[in-house]
């Protein structure tokens, strides 16, 4: 893809930055109900409602996912949406044993992965300048930058899944190595964490555990 030059980048950049405007225009900030939604109200669930997740609901929780800042706009992210029993059946060699009814009674388990060839898709991503040889042969910068935004992403998936109106309940009890053979075996995508996704049945919660206040976990310099 050419980058856009000259007039034509000057244009694009000035609707880009009347956008940004507009939204704050809009919206300047979230109201305490609309954060409760998506962090402050908002739980880890570990049971589902026997409910589906409409198809045409995940392509726009990915879209929304998609959106959010990568650095150099990498996008390494991957989501592999498991839903078929046998899809299921295969996840579940992964699990340890307390999560196996977890994953087999979410209507949507997501695979959240990561591409470790991110950087040859960056002429497409990143077109205005050739950003592949900070990549191309130093597999261990793109396997940090790879896990590193792929992260980034998964939390902005989680996020944006409950401004939907999804619950999710991210999962790191499984074994890397067996999900990584079982569904990526041969190719660059290595996982990294999973997370169920639909509508929970609140009956199996226990109470919020607490959180560290601002003077534990911040400080000035």
């Amino acid at each position: 893809m050419a980058a856009p030059v000259g007039k034509e980048l000057e244009k694009l950049r000035a609707e880009a930055q009347g956008e940004v405007r507009d939204v704050r225009e809009k919206l300047a900030t979230l109201d305490d109900a609309a954060i409760d939604v998506i962090l402050t109200g908002a739980r880890s669930h570990y049971a589902w409602q026997d409910k589906p997740v409409p198809e045409a609901l995940l392509h726009r929780l990915y879209d929304i996912t998609a959106s959010g800042p990568t650095s150099m706009n990498t996008c390494p992210a991957r989501f592999i949406f498991v839903t078929s029993p046998e899809g299921k059946a295969r996840l579940a060699k992964s699990l340890k044993a307390k999560n196996i009814d977890k994953m087999m009674d979410a209507p949507v388990t997501a695979i959240i992965a990561h591409d470790l060839d991110f950087w040859t898709e960056l002429p497409f991503l990143f077109p205005h300048e050739d950003r592949r040889p900070h990549f191309e042969g130093k597999p261990e910068h793109a396997a940090i930058t790879a896990f590193r935004n792929g992260t980034l992403q998964g939390g902005y998936f989680m996020l944006a899944a409950r401004a939907l109106g999804l619950d999710v309940g991210a999962m790191s009890g499984f074994s890397n190595e067996i999900v990584d053979q079982e569904f990526f075996a041969g190719t660059s995508l290595r996982s990294n964490f999973l997370c169920n996704l639909g509508y929970a049945d609140e009956t199996a919660l226990f109470q919020k555990l607490p959180r560290f206040p601002f003077d534990k976990a911040c400080s000035f310099l």
